[in-house]
C-alpha cells in the first residue's frame, strides 16, 4: 500500500513537471535560490574590549521606515525592551561603574522608560526575557536617568554602540532615529 502511494505521488510530480513550460521552471528556481526573506528587526550585536572588560550587546535592530518613534511607535513612559523581538540584552565579564553603582559581572537585560525629559536605563537580573510582560522591577541590578540627546542626521536603524574613551572608561550608546542615549561607564579593578 504504501508503494502505491509513493509511487503514485512520483507519477503527478512528473506530470505535473510536463506541464510547466521550462522557462517557467528555470525562473522559478532562480528567482527561489536568489530572494531571501525581508527580516525586519534583523539581530544585531556589538561589542569592545575596555580597560581588560569584554563589554557584549545583543539586541534586534527595527527601522525606522517613515514612522515617528519615539512618543509615537514606542510611547513616552512607558517600559520598553530597547529593541526588537526578544529584550537587549548586555553581558560584561568584569564589574563595572554605572552612574556610581556597581553592575556585577554577568548577563543583563537592558530595558529603557523613554521620555521627553530624562529617560531611565534599567539593567535587570533577568537576560532572557521577551518583550516586556515578565519584567519584574524588583530584579533590576540597577536603575538610573539619562538625558537624551537630539540628533541632526537620521539614523534609520536602532544601532547600540560600546567605546572605549580612555581612563579605564567607556559609554554604551544607543541611537535610533533623531535621538542618541549615551551612558558612560568605567571597568573596576
Amino acid at each position: 500500500m504504501k508503494q502505491l502511494l509513493l509511487l503514485s505521488a512520483m507519477l503527478f510530480l512528473v506530470v505535473a513537471c510536463q506541464n510547466t513550460p521550462a522557462e517557467e521552471q528555470t525562473e522559478a528556481a532562480a528567482q527561489t535560490e536568489t530572494e531571501k526573506p525581508v527580516v525586519l528587526s534583523p539581530a544585531q550585536e556589538t561589542m569592545a574590549m575596555v580597560d581588560g572588560a569584554h563589554v557584549h550587546i545583543d539586541y534586534s535592530s527595527p527601522r525606522v521606515r517613515e514612522r515617528v518613534i519615539f512618543g509615537e511607535l514606542v510611547p513616552f513612559d512607558k517600559l520598553w525592551r530597547s529593541g526588537a523581538n526578544a529584550a537587549t540584552w548586555i553581558e560584561t565579564d568584569k564589574n563595572l561603574s554605572i552612574n556610581g553603582q556597581t553592575l556585577e559581572a554577568g548577563k543583563y537585560s537592558l530595558f529603557t522608560i523613554p521620555s521627553e525629559g530624562n529617560w531611565t536605563i534599567i539593567l535587570n537580573k533577568v537576560w532572557d526575557q521577551r518583550g516586556t510582560s515578565k519584567y519584574n522591577m524588583e530584579e533590576d541590578a540597577l536603575r538610573f536617568e539619562v538625558s537624551p540627546e537630539q540628533m541632526e542626521e537620521l539614523t534609520e536603524e536602532l544601532t547600540y554602540s560600546v567605546e572605549a574613551t580612555g581612563d579605564a572608561g567607556g559609554v554604551i550608546a544607543l541611537t535610533w532615529e533623531k535621538t542618541r542615549v549615551a551612558f558612560p561607564f568605567s571597568v573596576e579593578e
